[in-house]
């Protein structure tokens, strides 16, 4: 079964003036740095849907594995800046019981794809 929705942080469209800022210091040498510590710190972050489950990984070197199960959350919120709204990124936090999220990731491409497949597999599970 593939999975319909597994996701890295978008890199430049989540904060696009920080990644202009980061190329335009290349050539000083500091935003090869930059760029290179934002690359993976993204890549060592993924959002998934895997029936369901919503799993968020974290880490490169050591890993960090929140498994939630779709019928258990209550809540899904995305939060978007005018700029976020424009390149098609946002925050997804996830709530189950508290007040605080259970899961949380910054800069997810198509926010309300993620949403729509939650609410999918929850209506799918109630029937």
């Amino acid at each position: 079964m593939s999975t319909p929705y597994s996701q890295h942080p978008s890199m430049w469209r989540n904060n696009f003036f920080g990644f202009l800022l980061a190329c335009l210091l290349v050539p000083v040498g500091v935003g090869i740095i930059i760029l290179l510590y934002w690359y993976l710190k993204c890549k060592s972050t993924k959002l998934e849907i895997n029936g369901s489950e919503v799993v968020l990984e974290q880490g490169l070197l050591s890993k960090e594995r929140t498994e939630l199960s779709v019928s258990s959350i209550r809540t899904v919120k995305i939060t978007q800046s005018f700029f976020n709204r424009i390149f098609g990124v946002g925050t997804v936090s996830i709530f189950t019981a508290g007040d605080t999220p259970e899961i949380q990731a910054a800069g997810l491409p198509e926010p309300e794809v993620f949403r729509d497949l939650i609410k999918a597999n929850q209506a799918s599970a109630a029937q």
